[in-house]
């Protein structure tokens, strides 16, 4: 697991390890992270996230636990009726 994190005007995030290799090769001789996070993202560009993610393939590993974790949640959701 890697994580990154600064002081100022940032936030912390949590990698894993093979997600860590794939964006160290991805950055540039100089280039932090964040700039390449924006480089091959834009700023939030919506069809530039979806265009790098129909490049990679999917993970049915961590599709299923979501899936999982998701219908585990769901089950033990406990709802209230609240009167206004």
């Amino acid at each position: 697991m890697h994580m990154h994190c600064t002081n100022v005007g940032t936030t912390t995030i949590s990698l894993s390890d093979e997600a860590y290799r794939i964006l160290k090769a991805q950055k540039r001789e100089g280039e932090s992270f964040s700039d390449l996070i924006l480089r091959k993202f834009g700023k939030g560009n919506p069809a530039a996230i979806l265009a790098y993610l129909k490049e990679k393939s999917p993970n049915s590993d961590l599709a299923d636990a979501t899936e999982k974790a998701s219908e585990e949640l769901r089950r033990n959701l406990k709802l209230e009726k609240v009167e206004l």
